[in-house]
Protein backbone atom coordinates (compact mmCIF):
# COMPACT_ATOMS: atom_id res chain seq x y z
CA UNK A 1 0.00 0.00 0.00
CA UNK A 2 2.62 2.54 0.90
CA UNK A 3 4.70 1.69 -1.74
CA UNK A 4 1.19 2.18 -4.23
CA UNK A 5 1.31 5.99 -2.22
CA UNK A 6 4.51 6.39 -3.64
CA UNK A 7 4.03 5.79 -6.67
CA UNK A 8 1.07 7.67 -6.89
CA UNK A 9 2.82 10.88 -5.71
CA UNK A 10 5.79 9.98 -8.25
CA UNK A 11 3.59 9.94 -11.32
CA UNK A 12 0.67 12.39 -10.87
CA UNK A 13 2.69 15.01 -8.76
CA UNK A 14 6.16 16.53 -8.63
CA UNK A 15 6.21 16.05 -4.72
CA UNK A 16 9.70 14.34 -3.94
CA UNK A 17 8.86 10.63 -2.59
CA UNK A 18 11.41 7.63 -1.69
CA UNK A 19 12.33 5.71 -5.32
CA UNK A 20 9.80 3.15 -5.68
CA UNK A 21 10.48 0.30 -8.16
CA UNK A 22 8.47 0.55 -11.42
CA UNK A 23 6.71 -3.26 -11.30
CA UNK A 24 2.88 -4.09 -11.32
CA UNK A 25 2.50 -4.89 -7.74
CA UNK A 26 4.13 -1.35 -6.25
CA UNK A 27 0.95 0.21 -8.40
CA UNK A 28 -2.03 -2.07 -7.57
CA UNK A 29 -4.12 0.44 -4.99
CA UNK A 30 -2.01 3.87 -6.62
CA UNK A 31 -5.18 4.90 -8.44
CA UNK A 32 -7.00 4.49 -5.06
CA UNK A 33 -4.03 7.06 -3.61
CA UNK A 34 -4.48 9.66 -6.54
CA UNK A 35 -7.29 11.74 -4.52
CA UNK A 36 -4.36 12.15 -2.08
CA UNK A 37 -2.58 14.34 -5.03
CA UNK A 38 -5.58 17.00 -4.75
CA UNK A 39 -5.79 16.85 -1.20
CA UNK A 40 -2.70 18.57 -0.87
CA UNK A 41 -3.31 21.30 -3.76
CA UNK A 42 -6.62 22.05 -1.65
CA UNK A 43 -4.63 22.47 1.45
CA UNK A 44 -2.36 24.60 -0.64
CA UNK A 45 -4.76 26.60 -1.67
CA UNK A 46 -6.52 26.73 1.76
CA UNK A 47 -3.43 28.35 3.09
CA UNK A 48 -2.66 30.66 0.19
CA UNK A 49 -6.02 32.09 0.94
CA UNK A 50 -5.71 32.51 4.79
CA UNK A 51 -1.89 34.08 4.06
CA UNK A 52 -3.64 36.25 1.35
CA UNK A 53 -6.05 37.44 3.72
CA UNK A 54 -3.72 37.76 6.54
CA UNK A 55 -1.03 39.78 4.51
CA UNK A 56 -3.94 41.65 2.99
CA UNK A 57 -2.59 40.27 -0.92
CA UNK A 58 -4.71 41.28 -3.67
CA UNK A 59 -7.65 39.28 -5.45
CA UNK A 60 -5.52 39.38 -8.91
CA UNK A 61 -2.07 37.85 -7.28
CA UNK A 62 -4.43 35.62 -5.06
CA UNK A 63 -5.87 34.34 -8.39
CA UNK A 64 -2.42 34.03 -10.24
CA UNK A 65 -0.74 32.33 -7.59
CA UNK A 66 -4.74 29.58 -6.95
CA UNK A 67 -3.96 28.94 -10.46
CA UNK A 68 -0.38 28.09 -10.92
CA UNK A 69 -1.06 25.94 -7.64
CA UNK A 70 -2.03 23.02 -9.16
CA UNK A 71 0.60 23.14 -12.01
CA UNK A 72 3.24 23.84 -9.25
CA UNK A 73 2.33 20.31 -7.69
CA UNK A 74 1.70 17.93 -10.74
CA UNK A 75 4.07 19.26 -12.95
CA UNK A 76 1.04 20.09 -15.62
CA UNK A 77 0.69 16.40 -16.04
CA UNK A 78 -2.95 17.21 -16.74
CA UNK A 79 -2.52 20.20 -18.68
CA UNK A 80 -0.82 18.13 -21.49
CA UNK A 81 -3.63 15.77 -21.80
CA UNK A 82 -6.16 18.92 -21.72
CA UNK A 83 -4.51 20.24 -24.69
CA UNK A 84 -3.56 16.44 -26.73
CA UNK A 85 -7.97 15.86 -26.58
CA UNK A 86 -8.06 19.50 -28.03
CA UNK A 87 -6.16 18.39 -30.66
CA UNK A 88 -7.24 15.67 -31.34
CA UNK A 89 -10.56 16.98 -31.60
CA UNK A 90 -9.76 19.88 -33.84
CA UNK A 91 -9.03 17.02 -36.37
CA UNK A 92 -12.19 16.52 -36.80
CA UNK A 93 -10.71 12.68 -37.84
CA UNK A 94 -12.45 9.30 -37.09
CA UNK A 95 -11.64 8.01 -33.00
CA UNK A 96 -8.82 5.57 -34.21
CA UNK A 97 -6.43 9.20 -35.78
CA UNK A 98 -7.51 11.58 -33.04
CA UNK A 99 -5.67 8.35 -30.69
CA UNK A 100 -3.02 8.75 -32.90
CA UNK A 101 -2.71 12.67 -32.95
CA UNK A 102 -2.79 12.36 -29.03
CA UNK A 103 0.16 10.14 -29.32
CA UNK A 104 2.10 13.70 -30.76
CA UNK A 105 3.83 15.64 -28.18
CA UNK A 106 4.16 18.76 -30.21
CA UNK A 107 0.92 20.90 -29.29
CA UNK A 108 -1.19 22.75 -32.24
CA UNK A 109 -2.79 26.14 -32.64
CA UNK A 110 -5.74 24.73 -31.73
CA UNK A 111 -4.87 23.13 -28.47
CA UNK A 112 -2.97 26.69 -27.51
CA UNK A 113 -6.31 28.33 -27.79
CA UNK A 114 -8.31 26.28 -25.54
CA UNK A 115 -5.49 26.30 -22.96
CA UNK A 116 -5.51 30.26 -22.96
CA UNK A 117 -9.35 30.07 -22.82
CA UNK A 118 -9.39 27.38 -19.76
CA UNK A 119 -6.28 29.81 -18.05
CA UNK A 120 -7.58 32.63 -18.41
CA UNK A 121 -11.16 31.17 -17.18
CA UNK A 122 -9.64 29.93 -13.83
CA UNK A 123 -7.90 33.14 -12.93
CA UNK A 124 -11.40 34.92 -13.50
CA UNK A 125 -13.19 32.65 -11.17
CA UNK A 126 -10.54 32.30 -8.76
CA UNK A 127 -10.17 35.89 -8.43
CA UNK A 128 -13.86 35.71 -7.09
CA UNK A 129 -12.94 33.49 -4.48
CA UNK A 130 -13.09 35.62 -1.63
CA UNK A 131 -13.26 33.86 1.79
CA UNK A 132 -12.01 30.91 3.03
CA UNK A 133 -14.73 28.59 2.92
CA UNK A 134 -15.23 29.13 -0.69
CA UNK A 135 -11.29 28.54 -1.22
CA UNK A 136 -12.30 24.65 1.28
CA UNK A 137 -15.31 23.72 -0.90
CA UNK A 138 -12.64 24.26 -3.91
CA UNK A 139 -9.99 22.56 -2.83
CA UNK A 140 -12.12 19.83 -1.94
CA UNK A 141 -12.89 19.51 -5.89
CA UNK A 142 -9.40 18.64 -6.48
CA UNK A 143 -9.90 15.74 -4.36
CA UNK A 144 -13.46 15.01 -6.02
CA UNK A 145 -12.48 15.33 -9.42
CA UNK A 146 -9.26 12.65 -8.97
CA UNK A 147 -11.58 10.40 -7.02
CA UNK A 148 -13.99 10.15 -10.38
CA UNK A 149 -10.93 10.20 -12.41
CA UNK A 150 -9.83 6.95 -10.66
CA UNK A 151 -13.58 5.26 -10.69
CA UNK A 152 -13.44 6.08 -14.27
CA UNK A 153 -9.82 4.95 -14.87
CA UNK A 154 -10.89 0.95 -13.62
CA UNK A 155 -14.48 0.99 -14.44
CA UNK A 156 -14.73 2.60 -18.29
CA UNK A 157 -13.58 0.50 -21.75
CA UNK A 158 -9.93 1.45 -22.13
CA UNK A 159 -9.14 3.11 -25.77
CA UNK A 160 -5.79 1.56 -26.26
CA UNK A 161 -3.86 -1.51 -25.02
CA UNK A 162 -0.96 0.33 -23.37
CA UNK A 163 -0.32 3.87 -22.53
CA UNK A 164 0.65 5.54 -18.80
CA UNK A 165 -2.56 5.22 -17.58
CA UNK A 166 -2.81 0.94 -18.31
CA UNK A 167 0.01 0.97 -16.40
CA UNK A 168 -1.94 2.03 -13.48
CA UNK A 169 -4.91 -0.11 -14.41
CA UNK A 170 -3.99 -3.35 -15.67
CA UNK A 171 -2.23 -3.98 -12.21
CA UNK A 172 -5.08 -2.46 -10.47
CA UNK A 173 -6.66 -4.26 -7.66
CA UNK A 174 -10.15 -3.02 -8.83
CA UNK A 175 -12.74 -3.15 -6.16
CA UNK A 176 -10.09 -1.85 -3.70
CA UNK A 177 -9.16 1.28 -5.72
CA UNK A 178 -13.22 1.67 -6.26
CA UNK A 179 -13.92 1.44 -3.08
CA UNK A 180 -10.69 3.57 -1.73
CA UNK A 181 -11.56 6.37 -4.32
CA UNK A 182 -15.80 6.24 -3.45
CA UNK A 183 -14.70 6.57 0.21
CA UNK A 184 -12.33 9.70 -1.20
CA UNK A 185 -15.61 10.87 -3.43
CA UNK A 186 -18.18 11.26 -0.86
CA UNK A 187 -15.47 12.54 2.04
CA UNK A 188 -14.77 14.98 -0.61
CA UNK A 189 -18.37 15.75 -1.15
CA UNK A 190 -18.81 16.09 2.77
CA UNK A 191 -16.75 18.81 2.81
CA UNK A 192 -18.12 20.93 0.20
CA UNK A 193 -21.46 20.74 1.53
CA UNK A 194 -20.60 21.35 4.84
CA UNK A 195 -17.72 24.20 3.76
CA UNK A 196 -19.75 25.61 1.30
CA UNK A 197 -23.51 24.85 1.57
CA UNK A 198 -25.50 25.49 -1.76
CA UNK A 199 -22.73 26.50 -3.02
CA UNK A 200 -20.67 23.42 -1.95
CA UNK A 201 -24.18 20.91 -3.66
CA UNK A 202 -23.99 23.10 -6.55
CA UNK A 203 -19.94 22.34 -7.27
CA UNK A 204 -20.77 18.47 -6.48
CA UNK A 205 -24.10 18.65 -8.72
CA UNK A 206 -21.26 20.17 -11.32
CA UNK A 207 -18.99 17.38 -10.91
CA UNK A 208 -21.53 14.93 -11.67
CA UNK A 209 -22.68 16.20 -14.62
CA UNK A 210 -19.22 16.74 -16.13
CA UNK A 211 -18.82 12.99 -15.05
CA UNK A 212 -21.92 12.24 -16.68
CA UNK A 213 -20.50 13.95 -20.00
CA UNK A 214 -17.66 12.92 -20.14
CA UNK A 215 -18.01 8.99 -20.35
CA UNK A 216 -20.75 9.79 -23.49
CA UNK A 217 -17.97 12.10 -24.42
CA UNK A 218 -14.45 9.32 -24.27
CA UNK A 219 -16.90 6.45 -25.71
CA UNK A 220 -18.31 8.47 -28.85
CA UNK A 221 -15.27 10.44 -29.81
CA UNK A 222 -12.64 8.12 -28.47
CA UNK A 223 -14.07 4.48 -28.20
CA UNK A 224 -12.97 4.24 -24.51
CA UNK A 225 -10.81 6.16 -21.98
CA UNK A 226 -7.30 7.25 -22.18
CA UNK A 227 -5.23 8.93 -19.28
CA UNK A 228 -5.08 12.07 -21.55
CA UNK A 229 -9.01 11.72 -21.62
CA UNK A 230 -8.78 11.62 -17.75
CA UNK A 231 -6.41 14.61 -17.86
CA UNK A 232 -8.89 17.01 -19.95
CA UNK A 233 -12.11 15.48 -17.89
CA UNK A 234 -10.32 16.46 -14.52
CA UNK A 235 -9.32 19.75 -15.72
CA UNK A 236 -13.33 20.43 -17.28
CA UNK A 237 -14.25 18.93 -13.49
CA UNK A 238 -12.67 21.36 -11.82
CA UNK A 239 -13.45 24.41 -14.33
CA UNK A 240 -17.35 23.92 -14.08
CA UNK A 241 -17.06 23.04 -10.41
CA UNK A 242 -15.37 26.00 -9.73
CA UNK A 243 -17.59 28.05 -11.63
CA UNK A 244 -20.85 26.54 -9.96
CA UNK A 245 -19.13 27.84 -6.46
CA UNK A 246 -18.62 31.38 -7.89
CA UNK A 247 -22.04 31.56 -9.11
CA UNK A 248 -23.93 30.09 -6.10
CA UNK A 249 -22.28 32.48 -4.04
CA UNK A 250 -23.15 35.10 -6.67
CA UNK A 251 -26.51 34.54 -6.46
CA UNK A 252 -27.14 33.94 -2.69
CA UNK A 253 -24.92 37.47 -2.30
CA UNK A 254 -27.72 39.14 -4.28
CA UNK A 255 -30.61 37.49 -3.16
CA UNK A 256 -29.51 38.19 0.55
Amino acid sequence: MLRSLFSAFLMYSRIPMPHTEWKEENRRYSLGFFPLVGAVIGGLLVLWRYLSALSGTGQLLFAAVAVILPVLVTGGIHLDGFCDVEDAMASCSSPDKRLEIMKDPHIGSFAAIRLGMLLVAQFGLMSQITGLRSACTVGCVHVLSRAISGIAAVTMKSARNNGSLQSFVSPAHRNTVIAMDLSFAAAACAGMIMAGGYSGAAAVAAAVITAAYFRHFAYKSFGGVTGDLCGWFLQLCELWSLAAVVFTDTVLEAII
